[in-house]
């Protein structure tokens, strides 16, 4: 049997550290979007990224592996999602076996109204918090984690940022 090699007090206090962020975090950001849109944090992500599709559309099993979501979970999200206006479904046009999915213009209403308030709340509890200098730090320290926990960059949280021009373009401010 091999000996574990058992965290040490520094290691253990970030560890406790960071998990409770990882708790806190998405219940801080639920209860804003909640409030300001009735929409789940998941809702507003899949929202998010078929705000960013070409066309607002995505397959069903891209949607799936953008949001690290099984399709069940998926499937039920988008029904939802469907019923309130926000996302139609519809068969592939190049495989039929295949369905997509498309933010509809009262789905994108509702993403860019709900942006403001999400990105503020994400700078207050993040970036508002570690301040400017410790920036670069949260990014190399989150891209070395990412890459133990998502090698194949599914999420696409490894790809690098959009240019400075189209992080100016409206749908670029809604995904964080």
């Amino acid at each position: 049997m091999t000996e574990v090699p058992w965290l040490d007090n520094e290691e253990m206090r970030a560890w406790l550290r960071f998990i409770a962020v990882v708790q806190l975090l998405p219940g801080a950001l639920e209860s804003e979007l909640q409030a300001d849109a009735g929409l789940t944090h998941y809702e507003y992500f899949t929202l998010a990224k078929l705000s960013e599709a070409p066309e607002r559309t995505l397959r069903m099993t891209a949607l799936s592996d953008a949001t690290n979501a099984t399709l069940p979970r998926l499937s039920h999200v988008v029904r939802r999602l469907e019923e309130r206006g926000f996302v139609e479904r519809f068969p592939c046009v190049d495989d039929r076996r295949a369905t997509n999915a498309r933010l509809t213009d009262a789905g994108w209403e509702v993403v860019v109204a709900a942006a403001p308030g999400h990105v503020e709340t994400v700078r207050k509890h993040v970036f508002d918090a570690i301040g400017p200098d410790l920036v670069d730090s949260l990014d190399d320290i989150s891209t070395r984690i990412l890459r133990t926990l998502d090698p194949q960059d599914r999420l696409h949280a490894l790809t690098p940022p959009a240019s400075a021009a189209e992080a100016a373009a409206p749908s670029t401010d809604i995904a964080p």
